[in-house]
């Protein structure tokens, strides 16, 4: 990446949130137009600059009759049924519109990038076009732009509205942003051109009449910068935004950026709806998919109806925040009954829902993300759940989607069957739990009571059950407005801690020589110490980082413990008093761990690779941590793996290991390191420098890692996986060695045999026990060894009894006896966990009540429902007063 398209904004973005108003921002610049928002074309053109007198916003237009801005214009979306252009494009042909117009007038046009953000730390999803090319270090937002000018079709993701996608005709959870960027000052333009442009792009290309389009003065907040940005509406739509980053400060302490930033945002699927003029952008934003859905339900359209209807909605929307109040002014308006408004406009919400979130999951899923628990997987799922229950077949919507928009987006088409694998899971799961799901519905069905958005989110999180299907079983009449916005503030992802934090304010950086010859033993001089804490001028010590554990060794007579990078000023942890400052000093590291060490990195990135071949393509690395004795890589599945999986992911990754591949390593710019090898290079996480540092593996891996790494795979000897766990959903723990470690091991093949004999006996003694469980609670009160029953309860809790003995022994017994409780108790690790299920029996027997007892004695929590709920705590001491007390409640 030349300097030419790269530019820096410093000042960390949580001040502009303290200090600077947007409100203050914006009166400050309107106060003076010709400085911040007065352009070339307005005079040329005969634009005159006005105040909206409904609530004094400054706009511009040609229309001399024009009094209010576009958000209080009365006759907004009059373009529904009556567009103001000639001709009509759907979504794939308004892009190659804009894309023809933006490069007849000199911009390249660059392929979207991916929506999962990779490049980022504080952010799952790509939210704007203009974050394709914000790189963060430290306090700093580097613009790293491959072209400039360039124009690009992104597709971003956001979730904080997804209550009303679907609902209120122009709300998405994914939408196309079309990208148009510039530096000025680096061969690009500024606002006189840019808004030229686009003037230009709605006149000359869409051939919209001049009088329509009104630009609305505003101001932009973000990244440490800030700005005048002018929005452009065509009939109260608002088409794109150009904003004009400039600033950086505070309102009262600003200077001027060093490299400006046009940072142009065009929503795609409206300038499809200006166009076509349907009731909804809905309508021309998915292709034939509308359209099939709305005849396979057999939905009968009144397009008179409709219009009224969502422009209706659309004139109001912004004014009228409870959106159960505006339908149903909607419906009256468009004179709908709500008989009829049932059998059309709910149907057409479902349909419109799920076409958006199908999408959403396309893009997502193609990029590498999956639906979870967790993190940004989380909205994934909860999408996913929203439709599940719905009328849709999903698997055909996802192939016409994929077919529509592989004209735009051909790298989705590659990715189809793994997108079927993982909706195909994903809905399985949704299913199977939809027995548990009715009796849950059913209770607050009965109960009469709406429950409120704290318990709906309780619902969700414990129980997997949507307000979706409540609202379908009839539990609850309609869905909070705030439930959706409330659950996507739970799980927005935060950056990580910051490191302890060291004064090395005028300490010069340390030179690493484990980037270059590299010698085990080497002089240094002192530039500072204190405390345990030895600077070098140079060293060849490498500091913990991408997960793998520093180096030991010897500082003059000190033994080094840790190894820790600050910036760009390596700490060395020492045993005893550091040296002073100015003394040279004889230093050696410890090779043979350097070299196990080393072996675990490179053996890592194999076992990536081949965990991706035989998986799939949604496998990344999610973490990982290399050791001189034992290494563990965690990557993202959707499953715990079976015996064969892994057989086949050691296997592949040990012919990697015979291929002898070689490992190359050369530092690039990073933006190129992108541009060549794809994002696929972030599977360590984010890489926080410009320079960046690629380790390939012959044509099998190829990652951005500052890591140490053997010359060929051969020498890796070997790679042992030892264990395969699920470590929470979509994450599964692979637990390895390399190397010598490897070979003096079993073969898997021998472990297999060996976990199969002993999986054997654990299964003949849980079956006898089981056994004599049931013929004894048959006869009433009773105990075994470290069981207790009688003939509505089961309490077992002596040791050997693990989570599988529980899981399996519970559902048994509750097959055979559905007025039963079961209660188990056992140790994991440092904590004592209970798991209740509990059969046909009264209010008093609740699985959670019951296991939120003990797990209160234990000092920790519960989650579930009434008949089943799993918990515990780390107070070991008060596991026998929990034993205690839950036979006396079951057992009397």
């Amino acid at each position: 990446m030349s300097d030419r398209h790269s530019c820096a904004n410093t000042l960390n973005a949580s001040r502009i949130g303290i200090f600077v108003n947007k409100a203050e921002i914006l009166a400050k610049f309107s106060s003076r137009p010709d400085r911040y928002y007065t352009v070339r074309l307005f005079g040329e053109k005969g634009f005159e600059r006005r105040a909206c007198i409904q609530c004094g916003r400054f706009f511009w237009s040609m229309d001399p009759d024009r009094r209010t801005c576009p958000d209080d214009e009365p006759e907004g979306y009059a373009f529904i049924g009556n567009p103001p252009t000639p001709r009509r494009f759907d979504y794939t042909e308004a892009w190659q519109n804009i894309e023809t117009f933006f490069v007849n007038n000199g911009h390249t046009s660059i392929p979207r990038y991916p929506v999962v953000c990779r490049w980022r730390d504080d952010l799952y999803y790509t939210i704007a076009s203009i974050v394709d090319f914000q790189r963060v270090a430290g306090s700093k937002v580097y613009f790293e732009f491959p072209a400039n000018p360039l124009v690009v079709p992104q597709t971003c993701l956001r979730f904080l509205d997804i209550e009303n996608v679907g609902v209120t005709g122009r709300h998405f959870s994914s939408f196309c942003m079309v990208g148009q960027h510039a530096i000025p000052d680096a061969g690009g333009y500024w606002k006189d051109t840019c808004i030229e442009l686009d003037y230009k792009l709605l006149t000359e290309q869409f051939r919209i009449e001049p009088v329509q389009i009104t630009f609305v003065e505003d101001a932009w907040i973000g990244g440490g910068s800030f700005g005048p940005s002018l929005e452009y509406f065509v009939q109260g739509l608002e088409l794109g935004n150009a904003v004009f980053t400039e600033f950086q400060g505070t309102l009262d302490n600003h200077t001027t950026l060093d490299r400006r930033i046009i940072d142009m945002g065009a929503g795609l699927e409206r300038f499809s709806w200006i166009t076509m003029g349907t009731p909804t952008a809905y309508d021309c934003s998915f292709g034939p998919v509308i359209p099939e859905m709305i005849e396979s339900a057999g939905i009968d359209i009144d397009a008179a109806s409709l219009k009224t209807y969502y422009s209706h909605i659309a004139r109001h929307l912004d004014r009228t925040p409870d959106m159960t109040i505006l339908r149903q002014a909607a419906a009256q308006a468009a004179g709908l009954t709500p008989h009829r408004y049932d059998r059309t406009i709910r149907p057409l919400e479902e349909i419109y829902r799920a076409a958006d979130h199908i999408r959403t999951l396309i893009f997502a899923i193609s990029d590498g993300s999956l639906p979870s628990n967790v993190g940004g997987g989380y909205n994934l799922r909860m999408m996913l759940r929203r439709i599940a229950s719905a009328d849709t077949d999903i698997h055909a919507t996802v192939d016409s989607l994929v077919d529509y928009l592989k004209v735009t987006y051909p790298e989705l088409d590659q990715y189809r069957a793994d997108i079927h694998t993982i909706l195909d899971i994903e809905t399985a799961r949704f299913h199977a739990s939809r027995g548990r799901m009715a009796k849950i519905a059913s209770r607050i069905k009965k109960q009469g009571t709406a429950p409120t958005v704290p318990q709906l989110i309780t619902l969700y999180e414990s129980d997997g059950i949507t307000p979706e299907y409540l609202r379908e079983y009839g539990a609850i009449s309609d869905i909070p407005s705030k439930f959706y916005p409330k659950l996507a503030e739970l799980h927005q992802k935060s950056r990580p801690p910051a490191p302890p934090a060291y004064d090395m304010q005028n300490t010069p950086d340390t030179i690493p020589l484990y980037y270059t010859d590299d010698p085990p033993a080497f002089e240094a001089q002192v530039l500072r110490s204190f405390d345990d804490i030895v600077i070098l001028d140079r060293t060849s010590f490498y500091p913990r980082g991408g997960g793998q554990e520093p180096d030991t060794g010897h500082i003059a007579n000190l033994e080094v413990v840790d190894v820790q990078k600050h910036g760009g000023v390596i700490l060395h942890f020492v045993k005893g008093t550091p040296p002073p400052a100015g003394s040279v000093v004889r230093c050696a590291i410890n090779t043979s761990r350097r070299s196990k060490v080393t072996v675990h990195h490179t053996a890592t990135h194999i076992l990536n690779a081949s965990s991706r071949r035989i998986l799939g393509s949604w496998v990344w690395q999610h973490s990982a941590y290399k050791d001189e004795d034992h290494a563990r890589l965690d990557i993202t599945h959707h499953s715990a793996l079976s015996s064969e999986q892994v057989n086949n992911i050691e296997r592949e990754a040990n012919r990697m290991v015979q291929d002898n591949l070689p490992v190359s390593i050369q530092n690039m710019e990073r933006g190129e390191a992108e541009r060549r090898y794809g994002f696929g290079i972030y599977q360590g996480g984010v890489v926080p420098v410009k320079s960046v540092r690629i380790v390939s593996i012959g044509d099998v891996d190829v990652e951005a890692c500052g890591g140490t790494h053997v010359k060929s795979t051969k020498a890796i000897e070997r790679i042992r996986i030892r264990r395969a766990r699920r470590i929470q959903d979509g994450v599964v723990r692979l637990e390895f060695v390399a190397g010598k470690e490897a070979t003096a091991e079993p073969t898997r093949q021998d472990d297999v045999e060996q976990k199969s004999h002993h999986a054997k006996k654990r299964k003949a003694r849980y079956m006898s026990v089981y056994q004599g469980i049931i013929q004894n609670m048959k006869k009433g009160r009773g105990s075994m060894e470290g069981i207790e029953y009688d003939k509505h309860a089961c309490i077992v809790y002596g040791p050997g009894f693990d989570a599988h003995f529980h899981t399996k022994v519970a559902k048994k017994i509750m097959k055979l006896y559905d007025s039963v409780t079961y209660c188990g108790i056992f140790r994991s690790g440092a904590a004592v966990r209970i798991v209740v299920h509990n059969g046909q029996r009264p209010p008093q027997y609740s699985a959670i009540r019951l296991a939120g007892q003990m797990a209160d004695m234990l000092g920790g929590r519960a989650v579930g429902n009434d008949t089943f709920a799993e918990g515990g705590g780390r107070n070991v001491a008060a596991t026998d007063t929990a034993i205690s007390w839950i036979i006396s409640e079951l057992i009397p």
